[in-house]
């Protein structure tokens, strides 16, 4: 077996972000690690959408991300903190669309370790220096600077460890041109791990630029429950001759803020807390996230709670010294990993869960009625007695008031469950079911391959036509003046505007059917109909040319200077505009001998006359590429074989950043009547056809329309579904639109919708745009009102049961949640970011029935008795006349750590109404909780705890007819293929069990060398299995076939109870045959087909939001090409973060059997001149190594 990792969607957790110019200029972006991957974010205002201008795999475990800008400089550069074991000091280059490695300074050995420094990263607000420290003793300065060529240059590191001390947190203090200070949280303790003081210590590390090495300042005792530190603005101000602040650092403690500074007074007030009726007053209140920001006049700090309210605090002050410590509150988001505020008055909230939102403020929280509180009010600022808590007051959270939402970036973080069905009526392929969140912003999502499409409008036109076009007045109007619709024997011309109306004094022929319309260069248009050619003028003088009596055009191409036509008889005719306006035929035809079914000619290139090349298809299955140069003018160039007729032809100019950077590529688009659209590369000069790939589009010929999309040029192929090839991040993608078919389309411009395009099914007509082509999987989404456990779809009606639970929720407020989250905007009440918490050991779950092609919820059941539900499985069992049934398992007084319950029970419904309402039948006392059930031959088989068992339906409760009780933790999943079951334990792997009937015997007979805490795992095959283990690792293990065809010869177990068991296991062990490092935990597997008649591939889901297929190769020749082409890649490809990436794939045990395809997806990234030496190395050309990883990518996903 050998397999081909590909990532079909990156993560989409936010682990942390940072903000800065890092493309220079005043212009701020957005980046974000999600721990293995790097995106960068832009706010396009034209667009009101955040556009994704960067997305990069590290190829490693990000740990920590800042950005820092050297004086003077108006660029930021990133600095990363990951288990590479080297500093990574990034630049983003404009000319490669990505992020390069300045400098890559090795500290330390790879991996995350106590010692290494990685975990936290500090830089110096005037980006003079940077502190990366390690969890514990190691921290290491690093002074920045220029060389005499402006280049950043990373001094040696200078060296600040602290033995038996253990980092909380680690920030640069802002002290203006001061030497740079670093304020660290530590905990020290002696050689015996215990501690030496109940209090943590704030110590101050100054960086001496002139001796040139770091000392141990300042340091001071701090609250036992400090968590965070948030620097204070200190130093000169850029506007004024003020100071920005008094410098020092807030220091975040439970339920309080302290201000602390070198030899000044401390000030400290309380954290305010929503009221008493919404909150356990027993828990303390902590700071999870902050952001300081900067004003001419100021300066305020934005501090967010665990609960997600935001605080804003201000330090008052006299220039250095501080008079007072004020904290009010200012408004309600989603719980953040980071916050960053833009200069343009945006807030990006990187939510730990669900989507992450894009703010604008509407106000600072200067002149609502929130109460502020202030440490002038309290007895020596609040530090009359340090150890005891102040008074805290409380508020109400409301509505938002000094935000407003504008954008939302889509995450599945996290993802717990899944499926794979086919559940829209019309789709080809399967749709992937996400249950995702936590809480209240839970959501369950079906992600639908292709892009959304906005419909602006439509009309009814009470006849259909069969031809489409719109067209503008001059060559500097923006917008487009007509829309043309031909017929069978006329043509409409409506003007655009309000209203869109039809007009008369157009000066085109409305008499006739219309085959082209086009705006000429020198302000005139052009009509083309079966008679002629019309060219009309801005003042309505019309030049026309005529066909000869016995002829007709059949076919015609246009730009804005050249005009080609096809008559009957199968001549050529050519016409070129003049610089005087006027269009002139050339003297001689071409005669082609086979009847012209469609012209291609390609736009005109600017500072151009006209465009040399013509592609034209035959009705003899030939493109001919014909030469328009005036030296060789109508003569044939090239031949194209096809295996169809074509349809259709388009000449393109688009960026392919794979094929060449340094300009655009010409492609030749030919669609075939059979559904296939060719795609090829033309050579701008000689006219030749190379790199020809085909792709099925839909069943019936293939039409062709150029169009613009983010002012790109971009081709809709329209057949049974609309395709959208376009550019994005500098690569040609093809991916699907959500939306009705077509049968005419073209491009649509006006004041209201700059970019769209206007499309006819029928009689109808539509205008449509397309909103955004980052994310190539529609998400439609559902909310839920707690985390969702498990996702099961009905084997008939494909209606949805999910089950939610969560502890310390509320039951009764669980329903508001929803329907609140329904009726408004996301993350516009309080109630929707975290739900008022319940006292500990509380439970609140639900069984949800819901219709996923309507995203609607058709029925909810609430469990009682402080019951929490944690599996489900539709069991059909043959005593019951094979009639399927609902089982859930469920525990009351539910606790996680240690796992224990009073009692866990078997609950079964019978479905009625369709499948759409649940009647309990009755339920099964458990003396664990049941964690995984499955239907296995007409009976139930759950694991409970440590015990596998089998159930029979009884009339009061379920009958128990088997059971082993071998299993050392916790069964955590079960698979099954005829009568045998794997059974995944929580802690100790893959375990082989075989079901014998005779005896009614379930019976372990094989498992794992090796202890693997399995998160997921499926079948394969009757001996191999596919597993997912909680630290990021896939891994197949497969049963010899000899020991598999002994235990199925075996009738009655007996000699699997003979057998004596091999390193205090079974009595036989499993074979690793693959393994990889996927770098985040698999939540579920699935086999399955993602493309109609494709092959099996097996699908993952993680938690972090990530979509992956594993693709076993077939042959050979692939497993070779594909491993020498890794190997290649991991010689020239530089990680971002400096990983080495077989260490990273092979985290934990030696990758095996795996190919990396992110890897060898990147070739396409490379430099032509590296590109080429590795295709020479595997005795292939670049285009062919191109091609091959599209077959194997779109074959496997269709992506």
């Amino acid at each position: 077996m050998h397999l081909y990792n590909l990532t079909l969607k990156e993560p989409t957790a936010a682990l942390h972000a940072v903000v800065g110019s890092f493309c220079g200029g005043r212009q701020q972006e957005i980046l974000i690690s999600s721990g293995v991957s790097l995106q960068l974010y832009r706010w396009d205002a034209s667009g009101g959408v955040l556009q994704n201008i960067l997305s990069s795999s590290a190829f490693g475990a990000i740990r920590t991300l800042a950005a820092f800008k050297l004086t003077g400089d108006d660029k930021d550069y990133a600095v990363v903190g990951s288990d590479s074991g080297r500093l990574s000091i990034l630049e983003y280059d404009p000319k490669t669309t990505s992020f390069v490695p300045v400098h890559q300074e090795p500290f330390g050995k790879s991996g995350a370790r106590r010692i290494v420094p990685g975990q936290f990263l500090a830089t110096d607000p005037r980006g003079r220096a940077l502190m990366i420290a390690a969890v514990e003793k190691t921290k290491l300065v690093y002074i920045l600077n220029r060389d005499v060529s402006a280049n950043l240059t990373v001094s040696s590191p200078l060296e600040a460890h602290r033995n038996t001390t253990i980092v909380h947190h680690v920030v640069g203090v802002d002290n203006g041109f001061e030497n740079p200070i670093f304020a660290a949280l530590e905990f020290e303790y002696d050689d015996g791990a215990n501690a030496k003081s109940s209090e943590p210590l704030l110590t101050y590390y100054e960086l001496d630029l002139g001796l040139n090495h770091v000392v141990r300042r300042w340091s001071s005792p701090t609250n036992s429950r400090a968590n965070l530190l948030v620097p204070v603005p200190g130093g000169p101000s850029a506007s004024s001759g003020d100071k920005d602040g008094p410098s020092g650092v807030l220091v975040c403690c439970e339920d309080h803020i302290v201000y602390v500074h070198m030899d000044v007074p401390q000030h400290r007030v309380p954290i305010p807390r929503r009221g008493r009726s919404s909150e356990d007053a027993g828990r303390g209140l902590l700071i999870v996230a902050a952001v300081v920001h900067k004003l001419k006049g100021g300066s305020f700090i934005l501090l967010q709670s665990e609960m997600g309210d935001i605080y804003k605090v201000t330090v008052e002050h006299d220039r250095e010294v501080v008079k007072c410590l004020t904290i009010k509150y200012f408004d309600t988001v989603p719980v953040a990993s980071s916050l960053c505020i833009l200069k343009s008055g945006f807030l990006f909230v990187a939510a730990e869960f669900g989507n992450h939102h894009f703010y604008q403020f509407v106000q600072l929280g200067d002149d609502d009625s929130d109460t502020q509180y202030r440490s002038s009010s309290y007895p020596t600022f609040g530090m009359a007695a340090p150890s005891d808590p102040l008074p805290i007051p409380s508020f109400q959270p409301r509505s938002l008031r000094n935000l407003v939402l504008v954008y939302e970036i889509k995450s599945l973080c996290p993802i717990l469950n899944s499926q794979v069905i086919k559940v829209l009526p019309h789709a080809d392929t399967p749709q992937i079911l996400t249950a995702c969140g936590r809480g209240p912003r839970s959501t369950l999502r079906m992600l639908v391959h292709g892009f959304d499409v906005d419909e602006v409008t439509n009309t009814d036109l009470h006849s259909a036509p069969n031809g489409l076009w719109t067209v503008r007045l001059k060559d500097d109007d923006a917008h487009d003046a007509y829309i043309v619709l031909s017929f069978a024997d006329a043509t409409r011309v409506l003007r655009v505007g309000e209203p869109i109306e039809e007009v008369q004094d157009s000066g085109f022929l409305v008499t006739s059917l219309t085959l082209a319309m086009q705006q000429m260069f020198m302000n005139g248009l052009l009509q083309v109909y079966p008679g002629g050619i019309r060219h009309i003028g801005l003042d309505k003088h019309v030049a026309e040319w005529r066909v000869p009596l016995d002829k007709r055009i059949v076919s015609c191409a246009t730009n804005t200077r050249q005009v080609v036509v096809a008559l009957s008889s199968a001549e050529l005719v050519y016409f070129e505009l003049d610089n005087g306006g006027k269009l002139n035929e050339y003297q001689e035809r071409l005669a082609l001998g086979s009847a012209v079914l469609t012209i291609g000619i390609g736009e005109v290139p600017e500072g151009h006359q006209r465009t040399p090349h013509l592609a034209v298809g035959c009705e003899d299955q030939t493109v001919r590429m014909i030469s328009l140069d005036p030296e060789t003018a109508l003569q044939t160039i090239s031949f194209q074989a096809l295996t169809a007729p074509p349809s259709s032809i388009c000449i393109v100019d688009m960026v392919d950043g794979s094929i060449s950077n340094a300009q655009p590529t010409t492609f030749v688009l030919i669609g075939l009547i059979n559904g296939i659209l060719l795609r090829t590369v033309m050579d701008s000069i000689h006219g030749q056809l190379s790199d020809i790939r085909a792709r099925f589009v839909g069943v019936g010929p293939v039409r062709i329309v150029p169009i613009k999309v983010q002012q790109r040029r971009s081709v809709l192929a329209i057949s049974m579904r609309t395709w959208l090839q376009y550019t994005y991040h500098d690569r040609v993608h093809f991916t699907p639109l959500i939306s009705e078919r077509m049968d005419y389309a073209c491009p649509f411009s006006s004041e209201d919708f700059p970019e769209g395009f206007i499309s006819v099914l029928g009689t109808v007509l539509r205008i449509s745009r397309i909103p955004q082509i980052d994310q190539i999987l529609k998400e439609v989404e559902m909310p839920l009102d707690f985390t969702p456990r498990k996702l099961i779809a009905h084997p008939t009606n494909h209606l949805l049961y999910l089950i939610e639970s969560d502890h310390r929720a509320a039951q009764g407020l669980s329903g508001a949640t929803g329907a609140q989250r329904s009726s408004g905007e996301p993350g516009d009440h309080p109630s929707t970011v975290v739900w008022p918490r319940a006292p500990a050991g509380t439970w609140a779950s639900c069984i949800r029935v819901s219709d996923p092609t309507t995203a609607t919820t058709l029925n909810r059941i609430p469990l009682d008795n402080n019951e929490a539900a944690f599996s489900a499985a539709i069991v059909t069992f043959t005593s019951h006349e094979d009639t399927p049934y609902l089982v859930v398992g469920t525990a009351s007084d539910v606790v996680m750590t240690p796992r224990s319950c009073s009692s866990g029970y078997l609950r079964v419904y019978r479905f009625t109404e369709g499948g759409t309402n649940l009647e309990l039948l009755h339920k099964t006392e458990a003396d664990d909780v049941p964690l995984a059930l499955l239907s296995f031959q007409g009976r139930l088989l759950a694991g409970i705890g440590t015990s596998l068992r089998t159930y029979e339906m009884g009339k009061k409760r379920l009958l128990r007819k088997a059971e082993n009780k071998e299993f050392p933790s916790a069964i955590v999943t079960l698979s099954t293929q005829g009568s045998r079951i794997i059974v995944g334990d929580i802690q100790h792997s893959i375990f082989f069990v075989a079901y014998k009937e005779p005896t009614n015997r379930l019976l372990i007979f094989a498992d794992d060398t090796q202890a693997r805490w399995v998160t997921a795992a499926a079948m394969l095959d009757y001996c191999t299995v596919a597993a997912g283990d909680k630290f990021g690792n896939v891994f197949v293990n497969r049963l010899d076939e000899v020991i598999s065809e002994e235990v199925d010869r075996d009738p009655n177990g007996d000699g699997i109870l003979r057998e004596k068991g091999i390193l205090m296991g079974a009595a036989h062990k499993t074979a690793l045959v693959a393994h990889f490092h996927i770098g985040d935990i698999i939540t579920t597997f699935h086999k399955t087909s993602l493309v109609a008649g494709g092959r099996e591939v097996l699908l993952y889901t993680a938690l972090h939001g990530t979509i992956g297929i594993l693709v076993p190769l077939q042959s050979q020749d692939d497993i070779d090409f594909l491993s020498a082409l890794e190997q290649h890649m991991r010689a020239r490809f530089v990680s971002p973060i400096g990983r080495d990436h077989l260490s990273w794939r092979g985290y934990y045990t030696p990758v095996k059997a795996v190919v990396d395809g992110d890897l060898c997806e990147v070739f396409s990234q490379l430099p032509y001149s590296q590109k080429a030496a590795i295709a020479g190395e595997l005795d292939r050309t670049v285009s062919d190594v191109l091609k091959k990883l599209e077959q194997i990518r779109i074959g496997a996903c269709g992506f």
